[in-house]
């Protein structure tokens, strides 16, 4: 499977490098929205990265299988 070249840069990135573009992407946040960022990382800490991995994978299932689930649901 062929990654698009946004994802490759990002793998290819250093925790520094992430660090900093994070912060860049939280400076355009409006800051009524920065506490459930907040809490999003911290809930994060506690997740395994298996746990992580699957929440990920299934938000992605959902959001490209919307319109499915929408049918599916009438």
């Amino acid at each position: 499977m062929m990654l698009p070249a946004r994802f490759s840069l990002i793998l290819n990135m250093t925790s520094v490098e992430i660090r900093s573009e994070i912060e860049k992407v939280l400076d355009q946040v409006p800051e009524n929205t920065l506490i459930d960022v907040l809490s999003f990382l911290n809930e994060l800490k506690t997740k395994s990265a298996d746990d992580v991995r699957l929440a990920a994978n299934l938000k992605k299932i959902l959001s490209e299988d919307r319109e499915l689930l929408k049918k599916l649901a009438k």
